[in-house]
């Protein structure tokens, strides 16, 4: 064939390949619009329009156009839109590379059709409403490599089928219903780092041979009904970082290579069957940051070993079967905050070592055979004790009085111990005391210090079964709080003081001291004293007969008025409202208010509950929307502007203790620190709660960073020395709250509210209260904070901590002094803004190219300082939360920062 031919040939059978390749394109570019329209038509995502092009919608994106054509869809984010209806449109998108509808009220099974997806490497269906169960089809998804069916209702076992999907590199399938055993085949995913499918109904044991295959680094499978032992094979390789398997049947002993994994920070095997001794080789973990044991059949000692793992924060071996005495060595941990060893057959004297761990904070050594006297220094200068637990032992001796300088105590157990002489007078210095003071089955005499009244945040008192005497001083109704008293079994005398808590408690909370008497006892203290007490009581009673009538005539007249007035105003709103349905306005009938109050004197005119309930039927009034609440604005009739924060579903549990959760605003309503938004009001109705604030004109730190105009529409002037004191406002707040023993739930730069003066002040700070983040976030079903402020520890934890909430400021510090949103797509995968900060000089990028130039360029000194303000960010987001600075220390150094 000549060369000209074998030219014209060639360039032939190239215009029929481009052609096809067109006409590809072409066919799949419909195929896209068409799956893409159904998507639209069923979940109705915001920012999807009827018309135009897709690949221009919200969180869609697309490959570069090819042969003139639109490109073809790689990716749908759409997490946390409401998104409800059929997904299966997705099947349809060959190009899919990334399908994140997490987040969102989906409902029906997880479509069969995701798995005909051959570039599918990222599926997120987490926290939504599917049910039946998991697609053996998503095994034809072969380049997965992260799956994510978490928080879910499906049901059934896990498919053998998905064990072809050899890329998979996270599987999370936690919070569903699944039943069966964990595949074999899990053991041989080459690629598996990380493995969740804790709370289900799991069977059998954990797969042999688990952790041989590839670099599994998390394995998180608490809540199930495993059985059988540990397989060594999990710590064989050094990868294993997290082991988390509460809650399940297993049985055997721990693994003596789990000292293999330098970098295991989080190991919970706690309420199992375990047995044996805890290895020595535990102190290889040197990384180890959590340890907890609790309620298996271990025995031995405690591993002095444990001290070579200086990050250590917690340690609870509580209720097994360990004896010997506490390692005087743990005293080096420097970092252990709780240290839990209850219910054991430990002895010896109170271990004094450990109280050189300065951020100690929990101390359980209840139910164990220690002996001999409690130290003087229990509460040396700066301890961070709040809850010391040293009930049934035979602790004897004395209560030292150096129990005084446990400032920041919340809950104190002595009881059923051999603790003798008089309760001590210092006891009134510990005003932090709030959950309870148990000395109860103790020796203790003499009578009751009057410094008891000062513990005026304390909810339980148990002073039973002493050898107490004296009178009830009148002093202890100054213990606000009270909610249960027990007094019995003591030598008390004369009459029971009239305050609310003793009167409304059984009578057996004062039984057994002979000559006590006085409601709750049915017993006449005439019968007691003689006829003289009798006619003085008479007297007193007849003078607060007469001075009760008088007050009801008062109060019945002023109540007929406020009456009369009220008719009136309602006749008033039902007037309008019929004038609003004549002309066409929508009437949304106003729910029975069951509870409110105003807290302020002042403002009890100016509010009215029913336009403050009205406000939140309209998005219109809408603020924002928070991880625990949303807020609206509401008018009031009187021009009074108020900011209502309405409870999420989530939180509605707090409605059904009425009188704690009312109780715990008063006290926040008159919280005093300029830093702290306070509530000044609260509605109840139909189970929902609304807490009332002051409107703050000027919105929050969010809208002040990230709108480019203000409330009045004017364009916004970066202003460093503003954004730096509200830093600063913000940190001496929640300093404040950490120093009166409260952790906030949600630290975002939404909660930080700013005044007409922009002066800066920490909101949602009741609904942190409200939830007693002491007991962790178990009970909560939404999680803990905002997106992108979350701690990496929370994933494992679940718990809320100081060292979680400097986390999380030092993302606003990050959000202050680069502008950018603590999510951005511009980080890339995976990266967020922390990471992306944290990870700038390994890109050769200096600090001044990550924070924001229209600040950073504008002066020397403006530089100076958000380079200062930087290094403290930088530390409060660092991973390890030992590493991590108090927010005291945080105030000293923006303020260094401020003054350099």
């Amino acid at each position: 064939m000549p060369p000209s031919s074998r030219r014209f040939l060639f360039l032939a059978l190239l215009s029929a390949r481009l052609a096809a390749l067109a006409a590809a394109a072409a066919a799949a570019s419909t195929g896209d619009a068409a799956a893409m329209q159904a998507l639209r038509r069923e979940l109705a995502p915001p920012g999807w329009g009827p018309g135009g092009d897709h690949c221009a919608w919200r969180g869609v994106t697309c490959s570069p156009a090819a042969a003139g054509g639109p490109g073809a869809v790689t990716a749908i984010e759409l997490p946390r839109r409401g998104l409800r209806g059929d997904f299966s449109a997705a099947g349809a998108l060959p190009a899919l590379t990334r399908l994140d509808l997490s987040a969102n009220s989906l409902r029906g099974g997880v479509p069969g059709s995701l798995g005909s997806l051959r570039r599918l490497e990222f599926l997120d269906l987490s926290m939504n409403l599917l049910t039946g169960p998991i697609p053996a089809a998503l095994s034809g998804a072969s380049s997965l490599r992260f799956l994510n069916l978490s928080n879910n209702a499906l049901s059934g076992g896990i498919p053998d089928e998905l064990g072809r999907l050899g890329k998979l590199q996270e599987l999370q399938i936690s919070g569903n219903n699944l039943t069966g055993v964990l595949p074999p085949w899990l053991a041989g995913l080459p690629a598996l780092r990380v493995l969740s499918a804790y709370e289900n109904s799991l069977s059998g044991a954990i797969p042999p041979g688990l952790g041989l295959s590839s670099e599994l680094q998390v394995l998180n499978l608490h809540s199930n009904a495993l059985e059988g032992p540990i397989p060594s094979s999990l710590f064989q390789l050094g990868n294993l970082q997290v082991l988390i398997l509460t809650l399940n049947r297993l049985n055997g002993s721990i693994p003596e290579s789990i000292g293999r994994c330098r970098g295991l920070s989080n190991v919970r095997i706690g309420d199992n069957r375990l047995s044996g001794a805890i290895p020595a080789s535990i102190g290889d973990a040197t990384s180890l940051t959590y340890f907890e044991a609790n309620t298996n059949d271990l025995s031995g000692g405690i591993p002095t070993q444990f001290a070579r793992c200086a990050n250590l924060t917690l340690l609870n071996l509580a209720y097994n079967r360990l004896a010997g005495e506490v390692p005087d060595v743990l005293g080096e941990l420097r970092n252990l905050q709780e240290l839990i060893v209850s219910g054991n057959g430990l002895g010896g004297e109170f271990p004094r070592a450990v109280l050189r761990c300065r951020n100690l904070s929990k101390l359980d050594l209840s139910y164990n055979s220690f002996h001999g006297e409690l130290p003087e220094d229990i509460c040396n200068n700066g301890s961070r004790m709040q809850f010391l637990f040293l009930d049934h032992n035979g602790f004897s001796g004395s209560i030292p009085t150096g129990i005084g300088g446990c400032t920041r105590l919340l809950a104190l157990q002595l009881g059923s111990n051999n603790l003798g002489g008089q309760i001590p007078a210092e006891i009134g210095k510990v005003k932090s005391l709030q959950i309870a003071l148990n000395l109860s089955f103790n020796h203790l005499v003499g009578t009751l210090p009057r410094e008891l009244g000062r513990l005026d945040k304390l909810v339980t008192l148990d002073l039973s079964s002493n050898e107490i005497s004296g009178q009830i001083p009148g002093d202890m109704r100054g213990m606000l709080s009270l909610i249960e008293v027990n007094l019995s079994n003591n030598r008390l005398s004369g009459a029971i003081p009239a305050f609310g808590p003793f009167q409304k408690s059984a009578a057996s909370s004062f039984s057994g001291n002979a000559k006590l008497c006085g409601d709750p006892l049915d017993v006449d203290c005439g019968s007691i004293y003689g006829s003289n007490y009798g006619m003085d009581h008479r007297r007193i009673s007849y003078r607060v007969a007469l001075a009760v009538v008088g007050s009801c005539v008062l109060i019945f007249s002023l109540v007929s008025l406020v009456v009369a007035l009220f008719m009136w105003r309602e006749r008033q709103e039902k007037e309008a409202e019929v004038k609003k349905a004549e002309a066409g306005e929508v009437v949304v009938a106003a729910p029975e208010v069951v509870a409110s109050t105003v807290f302020i004197e002042s403002l009890q005119q100016a509010i009215d509950f029913q336009s403050c309930v009205k406000a939140t039927y309209k998005d219109a009034n809408e603020l924002g929307n928070g991880a625990f609440s949303t807020s609206y604005k509401a008018v009031m009739p009187s021009g009074m502007v108020v900011c209502v924060k309405k409870l999420k579903s989530v939180d509605r549990t707090v409605t059904h203790q009425q009188t704690k959760m009312i109780r715990e605003l008063e006290r926040l309503a008159h919280i005093n620190h300029k830093n702290l938004v306070r509530p000044i009001g609260y509605v109840i109705y139909d189970d929902c709660a609304l807490l009332l604030h002051h409107h703050m004109p000027n919105g929050t730190l969010l809208q002040l960073l990230h709108n480019d105009c203000n409330t009045d529409g004017e364009k916004q002037k970066p202003d460093w020395p503003r954004l730096l004191s509200i830093a600063i406002d913000a940190a001496e707040g929640l300093a404040f709250l950490h120093q009166v023993a409260t952790i906030h739930l949600d630290i975002c730069s939404g909660n930080i509210y700013l005044d007409s003066h922009y002066n800066a002040l920490l909101g949602e700070v009741e609904i942190s209260k409200l939830l007693d983040p002491s007991k962790g976030t178990a009970s909560i079903s939404a999680v803990a904070g905002s997106f992108g402020y979350i701690p990496p520890e929370y994933a494992y934890t679940m718990q809320v901590t100081v060292p979680g909430n400097v986390y999380s400021y030092g993302v606003v510090l990050l959000e202050i002094l680069t502008s950018k949103l603590p999510v951005e797509e511009e980080f890339g995968e995976g990266v967020d803004l922390v990471k992306w900060v944290h990870t700038a000089p390994a890109r050769g990028e200096t600090p001044e190219q990550i924070m924001d130039p229209r600040l950073s360029t504008v002066s020397f000194a403006w530089r100076r300082q958000m380079l200062a303000v930087l290094k403290v960010a930088m530390l409060c987001t660092e991973r390890a939360p030992a590493k991590r600075p108090r927010m005291k220390k945080v105030v000293e150094m923006l303020q260094e920062a401020k003054n350099s």
